[in-house]
């Protein structure tokens, strides 16, 4: 059966991925519970992920991710992360799209500042952020995914 998450649970364990818990919604319109040991990916279970199940005694077992089934919450295309990164990158935009916010603030004082430095950390933040448009460019939708969307994946 198809569904997505409706949420995940860390707290529930040790506050790794190892334990934890949450629920499904599935197609039928009926939610389903489901532990970490259910899930059968990687990455962690985000709420909006499209996912495939089966059902044992009303709970999920056999979870799988779907290909291109981003979380509806975090979902972020690549083409605009490219754009924002050729166009704005040099503010941080990009990072700030991707929720990377420690590295968007960091490119955006550099730039500002670069100012006052003779623009060489302004050439320089701007040339991570075309080598990122060409990143971002390359590589394929799931990849992107686990690293820039879901991963802690910050830069390059």
């Amino acid at each position: 059966m198809r569904g997505k998450i409706l949420g995940y649970n860390m707290a529930t364990g040790d506050g790794n991925m190892a334990t934890g818990d949450g629920d499904i919604a599935g197609e039928d319109q009926q939610r389903y519970r489901f532990t970490r040991a259910d899930w059968r990916d990687d990455l962690r279970p985000a709420p909006g992920q499209a996912v495939d199940f089966q059902i044992e005694g009303g709970h999920a077992v056999s979870i799988y991710r779907v290909a291109g089934g981003a979380a509806m919450s975090g979902d972020k295309n690549k083409i605009v992360a490219a754009l924002l990164a050729f166009f704005l990158g040099g503010l941080g935009i990009h990072k700030f799209y991707l929720g990377k916010n420690t590295a968007g603030i960091i490119m955006l004082c550099s730039t500002l500042f670069g100012i006052i430095l003779l623009f060489i950390p302004t050439i320089i933040v701007s040339v991570i952020a075309f080598i990122e448009f060409i990143i971002y460019l390359v590589t394929p939708d799931d990849e992107f995914e686990r690293r820039y969307v879901q991963g802690d994946r910050a830069w390059f």
